[in-house]
């Protein structure tokens, strides 16, 4: 097998450039494997077969076991603490005086 066809090969698997990259593997071993075995050998299984990942499972049940009620439960209180005191404001705002001076009356001079 004449280097162009390796060139060729190499080019048609560009994975094969990572593993090189990474330094797991050198270009001679691989010219070598090809050399060898050829383009269709098993060999190359484990440099061009991409491992098929796992899907992660969507289990709701899973997910509701994994929640902590005790944090959920402050949560939900900090929360409550929260708005309670935004309730508490804006009902002292609306409660406050507004500085408004009554008029006296113009007949009135003094406090009679």
């Amino acid at each position: 097998m004449s280097k162009e066809t390796f060139k060729a090969f190499v080019r048609k698997h560009p994975k094969l450039v990572t593993y090189v990259n990474q330094g797991e593997m050198n270009w001679q071993k691989f010219y070598e494997m090809y050399d060898m075995y050829g383009e269709d050998h098993e060999v190359w299984n484990s440099y061009l077969v991409e491992p098929k990942k796992a899907e992660p499972k969507k289990d709701l049940m899973e997910y509701f076991k994994n929640i902590n009620l005790d944090s959920v439960q402050e949560s939900i209180a900090s929360i409550q603490r929260v708005l309670g005191v935004l309730g508490d404001l804006a009902v002292a705002k609306e409660e406050t005086p507004k500085n408004i001076r009554e008029p006296k009356p113009i007949y009135k001079h003094f406090d009679d």
